[in-house]
């Protein structure tokens, strides 16, 4: 009788921690941060995304802003299209702003980072920010590093 009690205890222990296990990777995740709120969308084509994928986060001086709702390849021009979905209480994006895929830390994700402009028009769903700056690619940095060294350095 105490054995199947201690059982018992066990079993529910384990359900209890694969229940815990699994709320926190959908904390961890922000698996639905977004969905339940109003979003829009803005558009950005870029000539490489490196590591930048779905759901990936959109920031603002560190602030997280949206998420990467889509990524396509543009048939005609042979370029990454990003989509973004914006929450709608940041609504204040200028024609002027700009996107750059940035990285945390040296071997961190990618995310995007939005620089609001200046000037009065205002972005609405569908827009394209038009000034993009590509992902960094480590491996062709320390490539450039390592061939393209003047003669004559040891």
């Amino acid at each position: 009788m105490r054995s199947s009690g201690s059982q018992i205890l066990v079993g529910l222990f384990m359900l209890a921690g694969f229940a815990a296990l699994v709320m926190l990777g959908y904390k961890v995740s922000n698996f639905q941060e977004f969905a339940r709120q109003d979003t829009y969308t803005l558009i950005a084509n870029f000539t490489n995304i490196g590591g930048l994928k779905v759901r990936s986060p959109v920031k603002v001086g560190g602030v997280v802003v949206g998420r990467v709702s889509n990524i396509e390849l543009d048939n005609r021009s042979l370029t990454p299209v990003v989509y973004m979905a914006i929450a709608a209480e940041y609504d204040q994006f200028s024609s002027e702003s700009s996107a750059a895929i940035q990285t945390s830390g040296l071997l961190g994700e990618q995310f995007i980072s939005l620089t609001p402009g200046g000037d009065e028009v205002i972005l609405e769903d569908g827009d394209e920010i038009e000034d993009t700056q590509s992902a960094l690619v480590l491996e062709d940095l320390i490539g450039q590093f390592l061939f393209n060294r003047p003669s004559g350095n040891n």
